[in-house]
């Protein structure tokens, strides 16, 4: 029995497929080697937009056109949202909500899976612990949101916020440097809401999980700007394995978008944060979400995002033009509405403003030496990411080097300012 596994979105989902992909290994179902055909196609889906609901229709399809006899699987927040709709689609065998994503090696062997339950009444959190493609896990720490913004389904997909132990998770990092892993992404929906409902927090986490002993590496997968605390980056900033790379998600830079959009923060805030971060790590690599054409979001409220990220000192723009979400706030309570032109064009913008950005953080960087973990070694190429996540590519194979923290002189920028050639020194 073979399984090929698909997975769209965040980082949280490939944790949770590579923990079904071990299960599914405990059972005897091997992932497939190139050229081979599955028994079982798993499909991890995202719904954070309308495109991403495509993505998933698309894939789901292309699998069903080539393995015409394989079964499919499909799980993940597309699934949670529209059980019917996809069970509909050619090819689904079986349609698995959030709460039994990590059953689905008992499906495989002949278990019945339970209707998707209401994501309302999602309480367990349901730990996962994976190796990604290269050579970082993924440690999901947290599930689920309270905030309800006006523009996104994830809690009604993922349900309220829940965590696991502290315990349990320094567990599974112990067992990661077991295996012999170098770097561990935290992740979840809503990191910085670790322990709620409890008398822990994020930052109880981060100290236990940095006396785990041959952990070289942690990231911090994304903290909203709210439960950012001044003590979480003073501890970064303090740690030798907590890497000075952040990821914050903005969304807009109007305080009246971030009103309609009911986000826990308005700009000022946002911008205390990032030249907190700046003061406490100068070269601290700083990744930013956007959102532009929102409901509500007028030509002028955009120069005024547009103006607001051009004067932060960030590292580099992730940007998503706004999709309509059935079931969001955002549909009733705001009218104004941004073409689908006018989408494109301030993609373009703010696209071309992160470009700048990203060359701006990081040309002060070339001739300089840094550590980095070598990811991959392939295609006659050996690379992988700086402690502040830069982006190098080594001359030649050096199989010796991977998975081993080396230091790298950046020697060259590439034109598009996304990667550096470097040296081993």
């Amino acid at each position: 029995m073979k399984a090929s596994y698909s997975t769209l979105g965040c980082k949280l989902n490939f944790a949770e497929t590579g923990t079904i992909a071990a299960a599914l290994a405990d059972r005897g179902v091997a992932r497939i080697n190139p050229g081979e055909t599955p028994d079982f196609c798993i499909v991890n889906t995202c719904s954070v937009t309308a495109e991403a609901d495509r993505k998933c229709r698309r894939l789901i399809r292309s699998l069903h056109t080539r393995y015409p006899q394989a079964q499919i699987i499909v799980t993940g927040c597309y699934a949670q949202l529209r059980p019917v709709e996809v069970a509909a689609l050619p090819g689904v065998a079986m349609v698995v909500g959030i709460n039994d994503k990590l059953r689905i090696a008992d499906f495989v062997c002949g278990a019945a899976p339970d209707p998707v339950e209401p994501s309302k009444n999602l309480r367990e959190f349901m730990p996962s612990c994976s190796r990604g493609d290269r050579t970082r896990y993924f440690l999901k720490v947290q599930d689920g949101c309270n905030y309800w913004c006006t523009y996104c389904t994830i809690p009604a997909a993922r349900g309220r916020s829940r965590s696991g132990s502290i315990e349990q998770l320094v567990e599974q990092a112990r067992q990661v440097a077991a295996e012999g892993g170098k770097e561990i992404v935290i992740t979840g929906v809503n990191i910085g809401d670790f322990g709620n409902g409890t008398d822990k927090n994020f930052l109880d986490l981060c100290r236990e999980l940095d006396k785990v002993e041959g952990i070289e590496r942690y990231r911090i997968s994304s903290l909203e700007p709210d439960l950012l605390s001044d003590e979480i980056i003073d501890f970064v900033a303090g740690s030798r394995r907590f890497m000075p790379h952040f990821h914050i998600p903005l969304q807009c830079g109007s305080d009246e978008v971030l009103r309609l959009m009911r986000r826990h923060y308005r700009t000022d805030l946002f911008a205390d944060k990032v030249n907190k971060i700046k003061a406490a790590m100068p070269h601290a690599f700083i990744g930013v979400d956007l959102i532009v054409g929102a409901r509500g979001e007028s030509d002028e409220l955009f120069r005024q995002s547009r103006d607001f990220v051009e004067s932060l000192p960030i590292s580099r723009l992730h940007v998503f033009p706004y999709s309509e979400r059935p079931g969001t706030r955002a549909l009733t309570d705001i009218d104004l509405v941004v073409s689908q032109e006018e989408k494109h064009r301030r993609m373009q913008v703010m696209t071309n403003v992160s470009t700048a950005k990203q060359r701006a953080f990081s040309e002060p960087f070339v001739g300089q030496v840094r550590p980095a973990l070598i990811e991959h070694v392939s295609h006659g190429k050996a690379g992988g990411f700086t402690d502040n996540y830069l982006r190098i590519e080594l001359a030649g194979q050096r199989p010796d080097l991977a998975n081993k923290v080396v230091n790298v002189r950046l020697d060259s920028l590439s034109d598009d300012a996304d990667k550096f050639l470097a040296t081993v020194v």
